[in-house]
């Protein structure tokens, strides 16, 4: 396995812009390999109706205002945008950064979202045959844009489910992420890899990224490791205190 990388998820809810931006550049400059945002349009913890900021619109101010880390939602709800247009805001975004865009999607769940945006909220399935149907359309437009992207722009999938989710991953996915404790992070990976020999797919050819949250998730980092993760993604919430993702930083680099 290569150098562990280190991330930052930075929730845009319950704060100002200006706190965001501060952020966001503080972290570049801490020297991160990345940094996230999520796709909702509601808090999604705290004061229901509290401060909130849309995702895409973060990441291409991030683009124009870092220098190093990558970036990306982690992850777009698939249904919220046209995957043609998506794909297109991608490339634009990736185009701003220098390359340096993660395409994150997912199915998409948050049904507060779904209504107060006039969005259908369909089933499990539906959703999930939706997210297939537009990982083509956003395939196919990358091949049609002029310029194309500038990156690799990997497409990480967010997704935990051990019949469809995980399946999925590894037949579209040039990254994965889900969250949860050491035990169950080992297991989903597991069943992530297991998909990948029955579809064809070299295992390796998978990032293993894992979002945790807490000094206690933090303070279990190698376990995480030992689970397969690659990059660890550490959620931070207003007011934006970045002393885990150092610690955290710190820690790896002793070992």
């Amino acid at each position: 396995m290569g150098a562990i990388r280190i991330g930052v998820q930075l929730q845009p809810q319950h704060t100002s812009m200006a706190d965001l931006r501060d952020a966001w550049q503080r972290a570049d400059t801490l020297g991160v390999d990345s940094i996230w945002v999520w796709d909702h349009f509601y808090p999604l913890y705290g004061d229901p109706d509290g401060a909130h900021f849309e995702g895409w619109s973060i990441i291409a101010g991030m683009a124009a205002d870092t220098r190093t880390a990558k970036l990306g939602a982690m992850v777009s709800c698939n249904t919220y945008r046209n995957p043609d247009l998506l794909a297109d805001m991608a490339r634009t975004v990736d185009h701003i950064s220098g390359g340096r865009l993660y395409l994150g999607l997912g199915s998409g769940w948050f049904e507060r979202d779904y209504v107060e945006y006039g969005y259908p909220f369909t089933t499990g399935p539906e959703r999930q045959a939706a997210l297939v149907e537009s990982l083509g359309r956003i395939t196919a437009r990358f091949a049609k844009l002029n310029p194309p992207p500038l990156g690799p722009m990997p497409i990480m999938l967010g997704a935990s489910g051990e019949r469809v989710g995980l399946r999925i991953v590894a037949e579209h996915a040039d990254a994965w992420n889900t969250f949860g404790l050491p035990e169950l992070y080992a297991h989903k990976n597991a069943v992530l890899t297991d998909w990948c020999v029955k579809v064809g797919r070299d295992p390796a050819t998978i990032e293993r990224t894992v979002l945790i949250m807490g000094d206690e998730q933090l303070d279990q980092w190698r376990d995480y490791v030992a689970a397969g993760a690659e990059h660890i993604i550490v959620g931070v919430d207003h007011p934006f205190d970045l002393e885990p993702v150092e610690r955290l930083m710190g820690a790896v680099r002793a070992g």
